[in-house]
């Protein structure tokens, strides 16, 4: 038998409140908040933004983890962005030195995730077929597009901060000084 602690979100069975096809969006989304919260804890502000390879930063990957979501949920609800949100786009991923940032970050996500998860509850199966444009281009998809793409792109994020994560830590413990 699986412990609760140990099992990944889609072992443990519907999740209250969310409709039956939406399911698996809610469950890559609770994983990926519970993977964030994991490979950040004990993580460094000052490790932040750091681009090994040239890769994309810790940093990047908490602030668009949060805008994507934000963003393709909104396109969901066949909304435009607002100021704010593109504002907020604009800014993803840029250096940002404030000690206690990374935790800030990390609480934003989960927020987000939480919004999110508000949003699969008042979402009707009948509208999951629905047409849903995004961007200024308004390039055609659906409300299930929308919803398993953010899934989807944020559980990518989230392996990629992941790597990221780990080979930063390690370069620092290799090389001290730096």
């Amino acid at each position: 038998m699986i412990k609760q602690n140990e099992a990944e979100y889609w072992q443990l069975g519907p999740v209250d409140g969310i409709p039956i096809l939406l399911q698996p969006v809610a469950h890559a989304l609770l994983q990926a908040r519970k993977e964030v919260k994991e490979i950040m804890t004990g993580f460094p502000d000052q490790l932040l933004w750091k681009r090994p390879a040239g890769l994309a930063s810790v940093g990047f990957h908490l602030h668009h983890l949060s805008g994507v979501l934000d963003r393709l949920f909104t396109y969901a609800r066949a909304l435009p962005l607002t100021d704010e949100q593109l504002h907020y786009l604009k800014n993803e991923g840029k250096d940002d030195i404030r000690n206690g940032l990374m935790l800030q970050l990390v609480d934003h996500f989960s927020e987000t995730v939480t919004a999110a998860l508000a949003q699969l509850t008042l979402t009707p199966e009948n509208t999951l077929t629905e047409p849903r444009g995004i961007g200024r281009k308004q390039i055609p998809t659906t409300v299930l597009g929308l919803l398993f793409h953010a899934a989807e792109h944020t559980q990518r994020h989230v392996g990629q901060l992941l790597v990221t994560a780990t080979i930063v830590k390690h370069q620092c413990a290799s090389s001290p000084h730096e």
